[in-house]
């Protein structure tokens, strides 16, 4: 899984993407024009928590994405975890993120 590290790549992705949000998980989605690899990040902000809730919550949602098949191709995706990813079972946050993205895979034509 090849995942989004430069402040470069986060900028990009904020400021071209297109945002959605659950209960379990907030995403940020940035269509690829070009045929770059697919890439996905984690993030728990500092609100969360301390260091041990916001690590559990990132381990939660880097097990969802691989359960839901990140990345996608064509796709770079930022996932926030939210105050529900850290008691949610992966699979309830790989639903959560199948049910977000099928908004964006929907829109794929336009």
């Amino acid at each position: 899984m090849e995942t989004i590290k430069s402040k470069q790549d986060f900028g990009r992705v904020f400021s071209g993407g297109k945002r959605a949000n659950h209960r379990l998980v907030r995403m940020t989605v940035l269509r690829l024009n070009e045929g770059g690899p697919a890439r996905v990040a984690f993030v728990a902000p500092k609100r969360l928590g301390n260091a041990v809730f916001r690590n559990r919550c990132k381990r939660v949602l880097r097990e969802a994405a691989r359960e839901a098949g990140f990345p996608r191709e064509g796709f770079d995706v930022i996932l926030f975890a939210t105050q529900g990813t850290h008691d949610a079972h992966p699979h309830e946050v790989a639903q959560a993120i199948g049910s977000v993205m099928g908004r964006f895979d929907k829109n794929k034509g336009q």
